[in-house]
């Protein structure tokens, strides 16, 4: 039998301390215990990318990581990028691009967007493509994806898109985009 340990962890600015499993999955700490349901169990291998989260501002695949290795660790999930009811620039970008479709990838895509910029805030279409790979979209085709970041990058997204109505979680499971 497998003994639980506790842990505290920031998510979204806030200051959790639970007791889990150490079976227990970042993604299913994030979902089952803090209701962030933004983040999402695609393939559970990897490959899609959904469940992507920053980890002290970095980028990772909250379906590889158990929940005790965040333990005294900074989480930010699709649900922590909008502020004060407003859509952060990447959400906007991808509501007024028509960067998604069904939106299961959306949070995924915006996490590693957000990740992407932050190490190089003016990339190229190539430098976009490549930095996104491993999250994939079955929707898109991509070019709306890449013209998403590139108006962030350019500067071009329209800043006064906001959110109408209080944002639910299940607003920002697809970027927020009730506006």
């Amino acid at each position: 039998m497998t003994s639980s340990q506790s842990i505290t962890v920031e998510v979204d600015g806030v200051t959790y301390t639970d007791t889990v499993e150490p079976r227990l999955l970042l993604v299913q700490y994030l979902r089952e215990q803090l209701g962030k349901t933004g983040t999402l169990i695609g393939c559970d291998t990897t490959n899609c990318g959904a469940c992507t989260v920053h980890l002290d501002g970095v980028s990772i695949k909250s379906c590889t990581m158990f929940a005790v290795q965040a333990d005294g660790r900074r989480v930010t999930t699709i649900e922590g990028m909008a502020q004060d009811g407003k859509l952060a620039p990447l959400q906007r970008a991808f509501h007024q691009c028509h960067a998604l479709q069904c939106g299961f990838c959306t949070p995924g895509m915006i996490m590693q967007s957000a990740s992407l910029l932050a190490e190089n805030p003016h990339p190229s279409d190539h430098e976009i493509r490549a930095g996104l790979e491993g999250n994939l979209c079955r929707c898109t085709g991509y070019q709306n994806i890449v013209a998403a970041v590139r108006s962030v990058a350019d500067g071009t997204v329209d800043a006064n898109v906001a959110v109408t109505e209080p944002m639910t979680s299940g607003d920002t499971e697809t970027a927020g985009v009730s506006a």
